[in-house]
């Protein structure tokens, strides 16, 4: 009997640890939409040079036209974003946000860029974001079947012949690399992959080293609390895997000061990708920073990269 008991405390202890490791990585309580007067920016030193040109791309693009949409995900949760029109028929960015993220924070200057590169833009807020359901964090694993709907979803809102580019930042950009792995409507043209991470278990890894914490130890109980309190398996596709699968043109950048999201790992899924492709490095700029600290090169090498029929006329 004693063994038994032994062997319950230990699995207690494990399940209890493996939760405490899913609150820590992936649950998110509730995210009420901010009040109109709060701009958001992200946290951290890095980001300070920047950010009065962040808070003026979200004042401007809070005063542009927009239309609030919404989609019901494969598991029931309601999902939203908004729509900017840059003209009728025009191709649309869908532009997806990082980890713990909101659209406007973390795309503060997508609007902007979009309308610089004639295009509209639909900036989804992901599950567990602000104004979009759900609690639970999935690394891109149920993020990136939210972004095929948003795919059906603008087809069907903006016509048979609308031109479409995924885009994402950080988590963002592995979420549409997911996608891109996958059979998608001739309708989307091509990715666009910002400082995008290779998959759960690398960046996990990855910042576990940086807390000081033994991956080999910590990650199997943050695996282990994934699949039984979030329901999905963070080892189920990587976006580094996606791009063997991928045909469409992919243009990736990343800054390569990033500590967050480590640069080599957009060299890594560059490589690991065959088709017709774009590196884009951006010295000094830190996580999510390559569009604030270069944005001359950044447009520059995205109309090269996609030419004029990824534009509106």
């Amino acid at each position: 009997m004693t063994l038994v008991w032994i062997l319950l405390g230990l699995g207690t202890a494990v399940l209890l640890i493996s939760y405490g490791c899913y609150r820590l990585a992936c649950y998110v309580p509730a995210r009420k939409e901010i009040p109109e007067d709060v701009i958001e920016i992200p946290e951290g030193e890095i980001y300070e040079p920047y950010r009065e040109k962040m808070e003026n791309w979200i004042r401007q693009a809070r005063k542009l036209p927009q239309k609030d949409v919404e989609i019901t995900s494969f598991d029931g949760l309601k999902l939203r974003g908004k729509f900017y029109e840059f003209a009728p028929g025009a191709p649309v960015e869908i532009m997806f946000h990082g980890y713990r993220g909101s659209a406007e924070r973390d795309m503060s200057g997508g609007v902007e860029r979009c309308f610089q590169v004639r295009r509209s833009a639909l900036v989804v807020e992901q599950r567990c974001s602000r104004g979009s359901e759900g609690n639970t964090i999935t690394f891109g694993i149920n993020e990136y079947r939210d972004c095929l709907e948003w795919v059906d979803f603008t087809i069907d809102y903006l016509g048979e012949d609308i031109k479409i580019i995924l885009t994402g930042i950080s988590m963002g950009a592995s979420t549409v690399m997911l996608a891109a792995g996958q059979k998608l409507p001739s309708n989307v043209i091509g990715i666009l992959a910002d400082c995008g991470y290779t998959s759960a278990k690398e960046i996990m890894y990855h910042v576990m080293r940086k807390m000081k914490l033994p991956p080999k130890l910590c990650y199997p109980l943050v695996k282990l609390g994934a699949r039984i309190f979030g329901r999905f398996d963070l080892d189920g596709d990587s976006p580094k895997e996606a791009m063997k699968r991928c045909t469409l043109p992919v243009i990736f950048y990343h800054g390569e000061t990033d500590d967050f999201v480590p640069c080599d790992m957009s060299r890594k899924m560059f490589a690991a990708y065959q088709g017709k492709k774009a590196l884009v490095t951006i010295p000094d700029a830190g996580h999510g920073l390559s569009y604030p600290v270069d944005p001359e090169r950044y447009l520059q090498t995205l109309r090269e990269f996609f030419g004029p029929e990824a534009s509106a006329k």
